[in-house]
């Protein structure tokens, strides 16, 4: 003789078999597919990071060229100014280029990897890494979210300010 289930059980087991798949189904989207919250630069924010760099060195008497990269090193601003040299708008993206890569600035690199000796092969190896003074990684919180490079005043040092005043103009603005 075959039994069955009886109705009352049957009617729970449905119910909570339901409500499971109901529960999947409400989870929110970015974490049922496994998608990242990342935080990006406004292009407004970007643009006057670079000015303020520009004008920064400007002020000295140094025509710069200013670059600003999201996260992933894609330039998302760049600002050439008056009388700068025919080089530094590839030198300040590499600069920026190399400050989100290690996400550090790359003004205190060269001693950095004097004593680790391993990351410096790769300054011959992957394109656009520049170990010069200028590169300014760019978070919100801990988060980096960007860099700035500058490049264009005599001395790493001085680009180096520079891309730290761009980076004070918006720093109050990326929390």
């Amino acid at each position: 003789m075959i039994m069955s289930m009886p109705r009352l059980l049957y009617v729970p087991t449905i119910l909570v078999a339901l409500t499971l798949a109901n529960a999947v189904l409400v989870l929110p989207t970015s974490a049922a597919d496994g998608l990242l919250s990342t935080h990006r630069i406004s292009a407004t924010l970007a643009n006057e990071a670079v000015a303020a760099a520009v004008a920064a060195c400007a002020a000295q008497g140094y025509g710069e060229t200013a670059v600003l990269v999201d996260a992933d090193g894609v330039d998302q601003a760049v600002l050439r100014g008056d009388g700068s040299g025919p080089h530094t708008p590839d030198s300040a993206f590499d600069k920026a280029f190399t400050s989100v890569t290690f996400k550090s600035d790359t003004l205190s690199m060269p001693a950095r990897f004097a004593s680790e000796p391993g990351p410096s092969a790769l300054f011959t190896k992957v394109p656009h890494l520049l170990l010069l003074g200028g590169g300014v990684v760019i978070k919100s919180g801990d988060e980096v979210v960007g860099a700035i490079g500058a490049a264009g005043a005599p001395g790493g040092d001085l680009d180096d300010a520079c891309a730290k005043a761009g980076l004070a103009k918006i720093s109050d603005r990326l929390k």
